[in-house]
């Protein structure tokens, strides 16, 4: 029922756990895809020894071009329903995909589910809770969020090995995109929310590493992952209708509920005269 992809390349300090991890969690449904990108060390050696030993673990190795293009080789050789992608680094929670089967037997198709992910340092010590709740495209362009108790109820969920989708989801909306070695995970789920049924359940799934020496936290560290995020969202809204590009310029530019904010997206023609021009410009920027 459930392919689980992993992109890795000179990973062998993290891969052997990986492949335990899908392992122990104890799921007849599932598949285990490696997509190892050429790697010189004993990535390989690893996966050839587990996968001798585990049917449902499949794999290949040569060179891509990057992230993206690894998870996308795995969906063109996924032959399960279900995709989750889980990261060399990371690792789920107890019997999580036996959980996750049981939720998509009773979804409608295409569907996006998102639970709650623990990030944590190389050590496992945990930072925080990222609890995506609110996933309408209009809460992830926002990207609102609230701090307390270590507790970052974020709209974007932060990694996906707290989220699974149908496979047939990227017959609607492509594959990832290779040339966002960055921002890939954002332009998915941008993508992802407007074209299936999405539901957030309050359960933590998954646990992402974040430390110094991996992509995210090195360009994060530098500040660019901001800038990228930046120029992702500014053209996205471009391709939205106008009265979503309106909702967004209202709650980024005037303190109004989101009460209002509905109010006015079904009331445009009381929207004031330099709102709407001030939209059109945006629109066009």
């Amino acid at each position: 029922m459930i392919s689980i992809i992993t992109p890795v390349y000179n990973g062998e300090k993290f891969i052997e756990s990986c492949l335990q991890v899908v392992i122990d969690q104890n799921c007849l449904e599932v598949e285990h895809i490696i997509v190892d990108g050429g790697s010189s060390d004993k990535t390989v050696d690893i996966i050839k020894d587990k996968a001798n030993q585990y049917p449902h673990i499949r794999w290949i190795s040569e060179k891509d071009r990057g992230q993206s293009d690894a998870i996308n080789k795995g969906i063109s050789l996924a032959k399960r329903e279900i995709i989750g992608v889980l990261n060399v680094d990371d690792f789920y929670e107890i019997n999580v995909l036996n959980r996750i089967c049981q939720i998509f037997k009773v979804l409608p198709e295409p569907s996006l589910i998102v639970g709650n992910c623990n990030v944590c340092t190389q050590k496992e010590q945990l930072i925080y809770i990222n609890k995506p709740s609110r996933l309408r495209t209009i809460d992830l362009l926002l990207e609102r969020r609230v701090n307390q108790d270590r507790i970052i109820d974020a709209s974007f969920p932060v990694n996906p090995s707290a989220y699974f989708y149908h496979k047939s989801l990227h017959q609607q909306i492509g594959l990832y995109k290779v040339e966002a070695h960055y921002v890939m995970d954002i332009d998915f789920l941008l993508k992802a929310v407007r074209s299936s049924h999405v539901k957030y359940f309050n359960e933590t799934w998954g646990n992402y590493r974040y430390y110094p020496g991996t992509k995210t936290f090195d360009d994060s560290a530098t500040g660019m992952n901001l800038v990228r995020i930046k120029e992702l969202f500014n053209d996205y809204i471009k391709t939205l209708p106008l009265m979503e590009r309106a909702q967004i310029w209202l709650a980024r530019n005037i303190n109004f509920t989101f009460l209002k904010i509905f109010y006015f997206s079904k009331h445009p023609e009381r929207l004031p005269e330099l709102i709407k021009q001030r939209l059109t410009k945006y629109s066009r920027t």
